[in-house]
């Protein structure tokens, strides 16, 4: 079976996961995934990048060899400034090493001292290093606006999913997978140690409108099922909330597919080519941001919503009206099929009553008429196809449409 008949028989009903009803083991999945985040966020802390704490940033270009880099450029600025503990090294496109560290005391003259010191440490021209001072103001600015469009914008989203949905409860489900994606996304950066630069901080915030979007698509897909069950009173609510997260499980996992794609060619170019810079720190928070979130919209975001609407008092009336209707009609189903059953387990020799053979009698007449209306059918058909096959002017077939000219 090919993944469209699948994603077909998830529509159509023909073949269900019951994601509502395991809930719970999605929740303990999701619980254990933010324990280990929580355990790098609180535990090894997040990693901030110098944007961030601030110091000084040198950019050695044309290195021919790069083995030992790390090593050699604490040692360049341990012997130059004093600054070796604290430097951080990596490489930028294949010959380019970046160093990071704290802020130098001297000023100018220490800066000098230590493109100096990198330039001899590894054989490039002075001219070819390039050295900054970044102070903390800039990047605490940028978390602190971070900080305020996050709030703006939980706001404005909750507005409008109460109003858009006719119900707060599920805005508080969006929001709680929201908060989900983003305290996972933070939690792995820091788990991993990955830096926290401004770049990684706009991918933060970017992920929240994938995470968003993916929710309220299976959101409104569980509103045109809820109101269809409401209506017909075939379904309760949560079953109608399921079959949405299936009927929409085969488009979320294309969406998401598709998005990954790209980010996941950005990042491995990134990692293996580029190395740190705002592109890479970009891709990162992106792919497990869009990741997460695919997994917070069918298994966290509905099965939350269901738990919260089913102890309303309109829900249990129509879940209670819609159980007992389909108790009723399993009850029916298996009365019938009993009834063949038994009619089938009647011994074949047993002799029938004058009344039974009366019946069969009739039926078989009955038969026989039919038998004979479906040939006199099927006879004047094939007379009628006859006729507009030989119907025809100089010896060529004539369209049926033409025949009443005839």
């Amino acid at each position: 079976m090919g993944f469209a008949q699948f994603g077909n028989d998830l529509y159509t009903g023909r073949r269900q996961v019951d994601f509502i009803g395991r809930r719970k083991i999605w929740y303990l999945v999701s619980a254990v995934l933010l324990a280990l985040t929580l355990v790098g966020l609180f535990g090894r802390g997040i990693n901030l990048g110098l944007e961030f704490t601030g110091g000084t940033d040198f950019r050695v270009a044309g290195v021919s060899d790069t083995t030992g880099y790390e090593e050699r450029a604490s040692d360049a600025l341990s012997d130059s400034v004093g600054a070796g503990e604290a430097v951080r090294s990596s490489i930028i496109g294949g010959d380019t090493v970046r160093v990071q560290a704290a802020s130098l005391e001297g000023g100018t003259q220490a800066m000098d001292a230590a493109r100096g010191a990198l330039a001899e440490e590894f054989d490039v021209p002075a001219q070819d290093v390039a050295g900054s001072l970044v102070g903390p103001s800039w990047g605490q600015e940028v978390s602190q606006k971070a900080l305020m469009a996050l709030g703006v914008f939980l706001v404005l989203v909750s507005g409008v999913l109460a109003l858009y949905f006719r119900t707060w409860k599920m805005a508080l489900a969006a929001l709680v997978a929201l908060l989900h994606d983003l305290i996972f996304t933070v939690g792995a950066f820091a788990l991993a140690g990955f830096e926290v630069s401004p770049a990684s901080v706009i991918g933060f915030l970017t992920i929240l409108g994938y995470s968003l979007y993916d929710t309220v698509v299976v959101f409104d897909k569980v509103r045109e099922n809820v109101d269809d069950a409401r209506k017909h009173k075939t379904k309760t609510y949560s079953q109608a909330a399921n079959m949405a997260i299936n009927q929409t499980l085969v488009r979320s996992i294309n969406t998401s597919v598709v998005a990954l794609l790209p980010v996941g060619a950005i990042l491995v170019v990134g990692f293996a080519k580029l190395g740190p810079g705002t592109l890479l720190d970009l891709s990162l928070a992106l792919f497990i941001g869009i990741a997460v979130g695919t997994f917070s919209s069918i298994f966290i975001a509905t099965p939350l919503l269901v738990q919260l609407r089913e102890g309303e008092a309109e829900i249990k009336a129509h879940d209670a009206e819609v159980r007992q209707r389909q108790r009723a009609r399993a009850a029916a189903i298996l009365a019938r099929r009993q009834e063949q059953g038994t009619a089938a387990e009647e011994p074949a020799d047993q002799p029938a009553s004058a009344e039974e053979t009366g019946q069969d009698a009739e039926e078989t007449g009955q038969d026989a008429e039919e038998t004979e209306r479906t040939r006199r059918g099927r006879a004047l058909t094939d007379e009628v196809e006859g006729a507009g096959r030989t119907i025809a002017g100089g010896g060529r077939p004539r369209h049926p449409s033409a025949w009443a000219g005839n």
